[in-house]
């Protein structure tokens, strides 16, 4: 029997000695023992060195040493009368496959339990399945099959005689015992229980030309039969190891994890369970594949350092359920053939698995990566299948046929889209496995630090500088880590995330972001848990919408990360001023709010989506700086940092994606939705401590007094402002974009005055009622331009590109609450008494008719209304005080 180990014999010997200590510590015995001997070694060699090898054991241990000999001796131990009877049995199957035959020249078996006038005519056939291992089927007359599953041993197999009755018979059964070990590193051990199978004294045989009846076999013989089968009766309790040509456990399945480190609701997983065979969970570290063609950016260095972590306490949840995590580099170069497939070659032939599976990827090129892989190894007859997971909906099912192109770009149509056209249910989510099987042999893997995801830069003098103590402070990264955050959001955040998420001063987010990018939780668990809170905020759930529409768009543009789809807007005059750029990066651009933020980015790799947008919005909007350059140091210095997710939101607020934010955040007035009591900027930039509330967000406005005694220096302390004249900039913006949508008239429509962009073959041919495969209905030098979402004072300057941003009656600069004071105060008598709330804003009509009157006739003003102000009793914040002279009046 061939080994299965790849390897010399040095190996087998090391493995066999490995699993003698298994036997020795309780973890397997003696029985199992012996049957990995003879899958690892084979039988010649098992035969040959077995003893030696359990030589040690006499000294030893001497109980288990003779138990072990027994067991050897008991399944080597030949007659010649088992070599004859197989050699008989041979001899018949040759004859009745070659020589037709006669009813009455054919061998008679008589059935078990058939009596002789009901006696059936039966031959034995030997057949062989896709494993090539052989099986023995009884045809009766009739021509029917009856498959007896017995294997046949071949010249190393034994065949026992067994005292019968008169009644012809011939049995042979094979009983698999699978002993489901968790210990890795052991296998599903298969013992046989072998059953003696004779013939009886009716039955006749032909040897050659001669015929031999079995009633004249001497009295020695008979004696010699009775003892060996005293033998195996004895043997067949003790579950003694089976044949040889028999298969030891099936091909294991190579789980080839990626972002998908868990093991709740992992259909993977589930589905590498179900096969029934052991199951080896391998992760391949390629770079090269990771990256797309273009400057993508995928895995920057907090990325990496999360996914190191993340695995580390995967592996770990692995080992907690009887399994571990074979770690593997690809090697050569990922343009090519591709590392992951050589790789994955290489471990099938190594491991002898025949089946690989694996959580699907969206990414295009990746996509393409897993094409390959799958198409490359069914060719070579391993069976390869990817799961959808990753997402909630599958990007390349979705479909725009019955909603059209109108709005593409929101998350709108995006929803409508699948809802017009569902795809397979959604679900429920999968409870995680409690154990896993393992395989006999491990592949070799490397160490996780081999992989070189957390690698430190050191200093001139030979000092590590550790980046990321403050993400490892900040963090939980283990699945159980996920899991804790969402209950804890679920069970707080939640209730103020409608109308709070933008606070970046509270706890009203759920920052987990991280975990549904890597995979340590699912998009449908969140949906799930979502759903069954007591409090489902639309917006929450909406938010998983914006990660598939991201993902989507990838799928339809493929250099999403890098080229704008608006071809207008790639002749934008960007600003190459580097130092604007550093100082952005390292939160000192002397704003207060976007100094904060990216002060938060870079030490625990994570930002609220409100502050991702105030500080886009300056680096774009303020500082005119490219959007590339945003994304790219968000991909790098992100925890979370997704390519589908964040190509797309800084094309959007880049002015170049599909669909235009339209707003621009305002570094200083934000403040006022985010951060009102200052307390934010107070923990990031603890320089500016002391200042009041008032003006910590605008710290050049201060007295110079004020500054002196809270330690404030512009310039040492805390720096100067980078850029002063913000509406001066802010106009120049749109300005610019004025420039190049009326140099690029072609890709403006005229009569609606939106953007136009060149829609990819897959858009077109839903457009045009075609299929997927007929894409390529686009002919070279031709293009499909669409109507896209535009901002409204983009279409207004284009009338008059020269006019300032403060002139344009659409001007986009979001300012915090501006109306704050009026909204709290209708928010607080809304939940006293609707008639008052109707009283009041009643009463703010009339005031503000008779004001404007005044100011008309040249009147002077009213007195103010008598009556203290107040705050009011749910207000955090200084901006929320109810005017005392309306409630009062109210009363």
């Amino acid at each position: 029997m061939p080994s299965p180990v790849v390897g010399g014999a040095d190996d087998s010997k090391a493995v066999v000695r490995k699993m003698l200590r298994e036997v020795l510590v309780g973890r397997e015995d003696p029985e199992g023992f012996f049957a990995m001997c003879v899958s690892v070694l084979g039988h010649q060699e098992t035969r040959s060195q077995f003893l030696s090898l359990i030589q040690p054991l006499s000294t030893a241990n001497s109980s288990l040493h003779s138990v072990l000999t027994s067991i050897y001796r008991e399944y080597f131990t030949k007659t010649e009368e088992d070599e004859l009877e197989l050699a008989l049995t041979l001899s018949l199957l040759d004859m009745q496959d070659h020589q037709p035959s006669t009813p009455s020249q054919e061998s008679r078996l008589q059935l078990p339990g058939n009596r002789p006038n009901q006696s059936s005519s039966v031959h034995l056939t030997s057949v062989s399945n896709s494993q090539g291992n052989s099986y023995t089927q009884v045809v009766d007359e009739a021509g029917r099959r009856k498959n007896t599953n017995l294997p046949q041993t071949g010249p190393w197999g034994k065949v026992s005689p067994t005292q019968t009755t008169r009644e012809s018979e011939l049995q042979k059964s094979t009983h698999f015992d699978k002993y489901n070990k968790e210990t890795p590193g052991m296998s599903q051990t298969v013992c046989v229980s072998r059953q003696s199978a004779s013939f009886s004294k009716q039955d006749t045989v032909r040897e050659g030309d001669q015929l031999m009846d079995s009633g004249e076999l001497n009295q020695s013989e008979k004696s010699k039969r009775s003892k060996n089968r005293r033998q195996r009766r004895k043997g067949g309790s003790q579950q003694v190891v089976g044949l040889p040509c028999s298969p030891s456990a099936p091909a294991p399945v190579l789980l080839w994890f990626r972002r998908d480190l868990r093991l709740c609701d992992n259909p993977a997983l589930c589905g590498s369970l179900e096969m029934g065979a052991p199951i080896i969970p391998v992760f391949i570290w390629s770079p090269e594949e990771e990256e797309g063609p273009g400057i993508t950016v995928a895995m920057g260095g907090a990325c990496k350092y999360w996914l190191h972590q993340a695995l580390s306490c995967f592996c770990s949840s692995l080992e907690r359920i009887g399994s571990h995590l074979v770690f593997l580099k690809a090697n050569g170069e990922g343009n090519e053939a591709g590392s992951s497939l050589r790789t994955l070659k290489e471990l099938v032939k190594d491991t002898g698995a025949r089946t690989v599976l694996a959580n699907a990827l969206y990414e295009p090129w990746l996509k393409e990566r897993d094409d390959m892989v799958v198409s490359a190894l069914q060719k070579d007859g391993v069976e390869c299948k990817m799961f959808h997971s990753y997402c909630l909906r599958d990007p390349y099912s979705v479909s725009t046929e019955g909603v059209g192109l109108r709005g593409i770009g929101s998350v709108s149509h995006f929803m409508t889209c699948c809802r017009q056209n569902t795809g397979s249910a959604l679900g429920a989510p999968l409870d995680p496995p409690v154990s896993l099987p393992t395989p006999a042999h491990w592949p070799l893997g490397v160490s996780l630090e081999t992989l070189g995801l957390a690698r430190m830069p050191r200093r001139k003098d030979g000092t590590m500088i550790d980046w990321a103590a403050n993400i490892r402070k900040s963090w939980d990264f283990s699945e159980e880590g996920a899991h804790a955050r969402l209950e804890a959001f679920l069970h707080d955040g939640v209730y103020r995330y409608e109308k709070e998420s933008g606070r970046a001063d509270a706890p009203n987010t759920s920052c987990l972001s991280p975990y549904l990018h890597f995979g340590q939780l699912s998009p449908r668990w969140l949906l799930w848990d979502a759903k069954g809170a007591r409090c489902r905020p639309p917006k929450f759930q909406r938010k998983l919408a914006w990660r598939d529409l991201a993902y989507w768009q990838l799928t339809l543009f493929p250099d999403l990360p890098w080229e704008s789809l608006r071809p207008p807007y790639k002749a934008l005059r960007w600003s190459s001023d580097h130092g604007h750029l550093k100082a952005w990066q390292r939160g000192r651009t002397g704003y207060p709010l976007v100094d904060a933020a990216m002060r938060q980015l870079w030490l625990t790799g994570w930002m609220n989506n409100y502050m991702r947008h105030v500080v886009a919005s300056f680096l774009i909007a303020y500082l005119h700086l490219p959007w590339q350059e945003g994304y790219r140091w968000f991909q790098d210095t992100l925890v979370d940092a997704d390519v589908a997710i964040d190509a797309m939101m800084w094309q959007n607020g880049g002015m170049c994606g599909l669909d235009h934010w339209n707003f621009v955040m305002h570094p200083v007035d934000a403040a006022m939705t985010c951060d009102p009591c200052g307390s934010y900027v107070r923990k990031w930039c603890p320089e500016l401590a002391d200042l009041p509330d008032e003006l910590i967000h605008k710290p050049w406005k201060c007295p110079a007094s004020m500054l002196r005694r809270a330690g404030v220096v512009f310039g040492q302390t805390y720096p100067e402002r980078i850029v002063t004249d913000l509406e001066v900039r802010r106009s120049q913006s749109l300005q610019d974009v004025a420039l190049v949508r009326k140099e690029f008239g072609q890709y403006v429509d005229k009569r609606t005055g939106c953007d136009l962009v060149p829609l990819p073959p897959r858009l077109v041919s839903e457009a045009l009622g075609l299929s997927h495969s007929t894409g390529g209905v686009v002919t070279a030098g031709k293009q499909f331009l669409l109507p896209v979402i535009t901002r409204m004072e983009f279409k207004h300057q284009l009338e008059d590109p020269d006019a300032d941003a403060a002139s344009n009656p659409y001007n986009a600069v979001l300012k915090g609450y501006v109306s704050r004071k009026r909204d709290e105060t209708i928010a607080f008598l809304n939940e006293r008494d609707f008639t008052a709330s109707v009283m009041y804003e009643g009463t703010q009509r009339k005031e503000r008719l008779e004001s404007d009157y005044r100011r008309m006739e040249g009147l002077p003003r009213p007195p103010a209304p008598r009556g203290r102000a107040r705050r009011t009793p749910t207000a955090k914040d200084r901006f929320s005080i109810v005017p005392g002279g309306a409630v009062t009046s109210l009363r």
